[in-house]
């Protein structure tokens, strides 16, 4: 019986498929049939409006004038009902509102919703509104004489559908000849005159609005960094004048908006702070105190240190002042010293809000003096963090890994935050064989910071810096166990500085930086293979890694007019050459090799690496970004090898993306497939360059084409490993090769990666000839990469 009512069922269930396909077929044949017209139900006195076109006269090829045509098109560009995506000339959208306009309910009535386009006429396009927004955007970048015009284009089969042309003569352009400051007072003058060295208008430059505008905006912010608190850029305004200097010249006169208010042209000096510390869950002051002057109001407890609030609120103060004239200076007021107040407060991450106000001290026309308040909430003083991801590696290891982080912030009431994080992972083997176990490889880690939001010491004699410093503090251990080879112990320690100058630069200096690596555990598998190897026993024997190491990075993608950013970054390493000098003091020479400390040998190495990264941004939808990476180290002294994690691998999800992790190189070596051979390919010099285009598909959805090439080389021949020295002769038959294809799903705040990459050039000998010479089918040649993030 259960058969037949399942076979009813099924019938059922095709005569009502079958039913509702005939609708649709019928629906689509009807509307294909029916919608030979577009205008049978326009509106009467209306013209349907079928798409434009600009021609440009004597078009001008200056950088601004590339500026003002690509305006001027957006500016008359109007996309018309009668064709898809606004350029694909099939009306499907018009078909529909015209058979289905009059249904007012039910199928014919979603229908029309779901897929009509509504008509547009050359009333609502109107081009005579545009022939003056185009003739306004050509005034604006300095084509005073052109001209814009329209005209109406009917369709010669169809009177009720019309074309708009516009022609846009742009003629020769003005440059500036000379700008002067006319009308302000004697003493904003002067300061006007002083600065004008950074003017954003020279002579010879095109005339152009937005330089104008910048250059308002650049004096005002000269204005308030000097004490002119209410001084705003919209209090001045250009008279132009063209007849001056003839020959395409215009001269310039920047002046004071009438009626500009008496107290824009006034310099206001700090005076007295007041601190409002709300508790973290909103309770009001209900004490307070005064420290130095500066009135601190809190709730019950104070939970910052009084003097730190006087040097974050009071940082103009600190300025080194040789007379009294310099002292009132530097109580000026100041648009950069209150966003300076601003980034500090902002940076020590223990307030939820904050308001910095300044109001005059009093209400008399004579007032010079504004008065500070801050008010401010705390933040909740513990922060957690959980981290979860799933990693695969060359060697056919696949498993999950997950950190979690404590952190508490303004440990001494200093904005000092301590941090505590345990990781771990764990991975199995999922490859096939006898070297597969159930026991499998994991790591686990414990680590503490404590990080200062300023120079610790030495405090230079007690001169805050006026940009963001940081002093961390860091202490660390590793554990790691490599099933059925080895397991190794890592723990040390570093201080770290961190100074960040100016927004595109950042410096940071380790002057300490102590590693104790120990080879805990070795099995017999892993004896054969460093037998095999000397040297990969030698990178991870047990050993100190005394260094100093200082980086800089180099970031412009913060600026407001950089166009294609850059990022570049340089690392420098010193190990083990302080700690010789000193056995240099007591006798021992440079040259000896097997020095001790506390009875461990020690490395001894000069490691660089940079990085370069290049955007350039074709338009919103399109970029190219590319990479070129590299690095060296050089083993001296007490070791000729340098240790196991200061060397350099390629492959990967942000690397060559066509090859696994530490599956290529060094060089032409490539080791046999029976050993664990991820351990073996790591080098001494790296060498990598990527290029990688990105579009939008569509929304969120990007995609991206890549080429990436590189490997990694010995600085010394390495008998146990062949062919993988750098050599001139060899080098470019061992650069890896690969490209490949990618989406991308940007949700602004994180972005997921997918990355298929295909390999075109292995950098060992496959036995086959030409420059491809991959073998093996071509489908099992291919490398998936998930990740998070852009690869550069």
């Amino acid at each position: 019986m259960t058969n037949k009512y399942i076979d009813i069922a099924s019938c059922r269930i095709f005569s009502s498929c079958w039913k509702r396909s005939k609708i649709v077929f019928t629906f689509i044949l009807l509307l294909v049939v029916s919608a030979c017209s577009t205008t049978k139900h326009l509106p009467e006195g209306e013209v349907l409006y079928t798409g434009n076109k600009t021609n440009f006269v004597d078009q001008s090829n200056t950088p601004v004038g590339q500026t003002a045509v690509g305006e001027i098109k957006a500016a008359l560009d109007k996309s018309p009902s009668t064709k898809i995506l606004g350029f694909i000339p099939f009306p499907f959208g018009m078909w529909v509102y015209n058979d289905f306009v009059k249904y007012e309910k039910g199928f014919g009535k979603w229908i029309f919703n779901r897929f009509a386009a509504k008509p547009v006429f050359i009333s609502t396009v109107n081009p005579d509104i545009r022939v003056k927004v185009a003739t306004n955007l050509l005034h604006d970048y300095g084509y005073f004489n052109g001209k814009v015009a329209q005209q109406t284009i009917v369709n010669p089969k169809d009177s009720l559908k019309a074309r708009i042309e516009y022609t846009v003569d742009m003629r020769n352009p003005y440059f500036i000849d000379t700008v002067y400051y006319s009308r302000f007072t004697p003493k904003t003058l002067r300061i006007m005159e002083r600065g004008r060295w950074r003017s954003l208008l020279s002579h010879g430059e095109q005339f152009n609005v937005s330089d104008l505008d910048e250059e308002r905006n650049r004096i005002s912010t000269l204005l308030r960094n000097l004490g002119y608190f209410y001084f705003r850029p919209d209090y001045m305004t250009y008279q132009a004048d063209t007849t001056l200097v003839p020959g395409g010249h215009v001269s310039l006169k920047l002046l004071p908006v009438p009626g500009l208010p008496p107290a824009a042209q006034r310099q206001y000096y700090v005076g007295k702070t007041s601190v409002y510390l709300i508790g973290k869950n909103g309770e009001q002051p209900n004490d307070s105190m005064n420290y130095k002057g500066m009135d601190i109001h809190y709730y019950k407890k104070l939970q910052v240190r009084p003097n730190m609030l006087y040097r974050w609120m009071n940082y103009q103060a600190f300025v080194k002042n040789d007379s009294l004239r310099n002292l009132q200076r530097s109580r000026l007021y100041s648009q950069y010293r209150q966003q300076r107040i601003q980034e500090k407060l902002a940076q020590l991450s223990i307030f939820r809000y904050m308001d910095l106000q300044y109001t005059p001290q009093d209400t008399t026309a004579t007032c010079d003096t504004l008065n500070v308040r801050l008010q401010a909430t705390f933040d909740k003083p513990l922060d957690a963090e959980l981290e979860v991801n799933v990693t695969t590696k060359s060697n056919d290891q696949t498993g999950p890994g997950a950190s979690f982080s404590v952190t508490r912030k303004n440990v001494f009431g200093g904005g000092e935050s301590w941090n505590v994080k345990l990781n771990g992972s764990y991975e199995w083997q999922t490859g096939g064989g006898k070297n597969s176990s159930l026991l499998n490889s994991w790591e686990m880690g414990l680590s503490t910071a404590l990080t200062f939001p300023r120079v610790v010491f030495p405090r230079f004699g007690g001169r805050e810096y006026d940009f963001p410093a940081t002093t961390t503090f860091r202490l660390y251990a590793d554990q790691l166990n490599r099933a059925k080879y080895y397991k190794l112990l890592s723990f040390g320690g570093h201080a770290t500085y961190d100074f960040q100058p100016t927004r595109t630069s950042r410096h940071s200096l380790t002057p300490f930086k102590l590693t104790f690596n120990v080879l805990q555990h070795k099995t017999e598998a892993f004896d054969s293979i460093v037998a095999a190897n000397k040297a990969l026993l030698l990178s991870l024997q047990n050993q100190f890694i005394p260094a100093m190491e200082y980086t800089y990075t180099y970031d412009n993608s913060s600026l407001r007019n950089v166009h294609n950013p850059i990022w570049w970054q340089t690392t420098f390493t010193s190990a083990g050459n302080l700690t010789s000098c000193i056995y240099r003091v007591f006798g021992e020479p440079f040259s000896k090799k097997d020095k001790n400390l506390l009875g461990a040998p020690f490395a001894q190495f000069l490691k660089l690496s940079t990085d370069f990264r290049y955007l350039w941004v074709i338009d919103r939808n399109n970029a190219v970004a590319a990479r070129v990476a590299g690095g060296v180290i050089w083993t001296y002294g007490n070791s000729t090898v340098a240790p196991y994690s200061e060397q350099f691998y390629v492959g990967g999800a942000n690397s060559i993306r066509a090859f696994t992790v530490r599956s290529i190189g060094p060089g032409g070596y490539h080791p046999e497939k029976s050993t664990f051979s991820y351990l073996d390919q790591t080098g001494d010099i790296r060498l990598e360059a990527n290029v990688e285009y990105r579009f939008r598909i569509y929304k969120d959805l990007h995609g991206a084409v890549f080429l990436d090439a590189g490997n990694v080389w010995l600085m010394r021949n390495d008998p146990d490993r062949p062919d993988a020295q750098l050599r001139l002769k060899t080098f470019p038959k061992q650069v890896a090769l690969g490209t490949g294809a990618g989406l991308r799903y940007d949700l602004d705040f994180l972005i997921f990666r997918l990355d298929c990459g295909v390999p075109l050039h292995d950098p060992y000998e496959t036995g086959k000839s030409g420059y491809y010479n991959i073998r093996g089918a071509f489908w099992k040649q291919l490398s998936l990469h998930f990740a998070i993030g852009y690869p550069f």
